[in-house]
């Protein structure tokens, strides 16, 4: 009977002559996930005999990464922020220039007395921003809407995976079936162009969702909605908070200048480029 040393350096080799990125840590974190331990905790059981009801529940994971598949699939969970989620291909796996999107909402507010009472998210996926933000602003009411209802069956479960309970579920295209105003819009809309898509990794181009990645118009027609419907729904001062492609900031700030927003600004990710527009009503 092997150990488990013996199987981490075949599964670890396996991953490196099929060109998959850390086939270390891809190891490590599938075996941590069926052996239900924390991936450290591999390193104290490395003399583990291991049984064929656990080679047999490792193999078919292994099999499905090593094809390509992203390891959040893989696994059917994300971390993101303090949360951990849920993902299947019915929602996109979040990234963490998002994160640095709630980072961003949260310092505009850190030190203000005008703490937000009513947030939407629009196009919530797997809830991510709405659940984030449900933790953040604990005193606030959040709708997550989206319109797939697979999605939206994700995004509940993630809500109660992690024990969030200001958050409402809103089957919407859009602004459809959206009432009432708000404090902050956000959303992560489709923003990429046809062609980025076809050039995009085989990781996304084959596993995730492409209706919630590719948008008409060189990826804007989604971004140019939300931003002229947004400000009727939104407070006076209110603020709309949208991830966008980097080469969407001129076409958002005319758009805004167009809708009369009193004040509007692109800003940079860590990587410097222009990730995110915000628009004050």
């Amino acid at each position: 009977m092997e150990k488990l040393i013996d199987i981490i350096k075949k599964t670890t080799s396996y991953f490196l002559t099929k060109g998959i990125d850390h086939p270390q840590l891809t190891t490590e974190l599938i075996f941590s996930h069926v052996l239900k331990c924390p991936r450290l905790d591999l390193y104290l059981q490395f003399d583990r005999n291991m049984q064929e009801n656990v080679l047999a529940e490792l193999r078919p994971l292994v099999l499905r990464r090593a094809k390509g598949e992203p390891i959040q699939y893989v696994l059917g969970e994300s971390h993101f922020c303090d949360l951990k989620l849920k993902v299947t291909p019915d929602v996109l796996i979040p990234r963490p220039e998002t994160e640095e999107l709630i980072e961003k909402i949260t310092k505009i507010y850190q030190n203000s007395l005008n703490i937000p009472l009513k947030i939407l998210d629009l196009g919530t996926g797997s809830g991510a921003i709405a659940l984030c933000l449900a933790q953040t602003f604990q005193n606030s009411q959040i709708i997550a809407s989206d319109k797939s209802p697979a999605a939206l069956e994700i995004a509940k479960i993630n809500a109660k995976r992690n024990g969030i309970q200001n958050v409402t579920f809103l089957e919407s295209d859009w602004f459809e079936k959206i009432e009432g105003v708000f404090d902050i819009i956000v959303s992560n809309p489709p923003y990429l162009t046809s062609d980025e898509w076809e050039t995009a990794a085989p990781e996304v181009k084959e596993h995730e969702p492409k209706i919630a990645l590719v948008a008409e118009q060189e990826g804007a027609a989604d971004l140019i909605k939300i931003l002229v419907t947004a400000k009727k729904y939104l407070k006076e001062g209110g603020l709309l908070c949208l991830e966008s492609g980097i080469h969407h900031q001129s076409l958002l700030e005319q758009t805004a200048k167009d809708c009369s927003y009193s004040k509007y600004e692109s800003l940079q990710d860590l990587s410097h480029r222009n990730r995110f527009f915000f628009a004050w009503s």
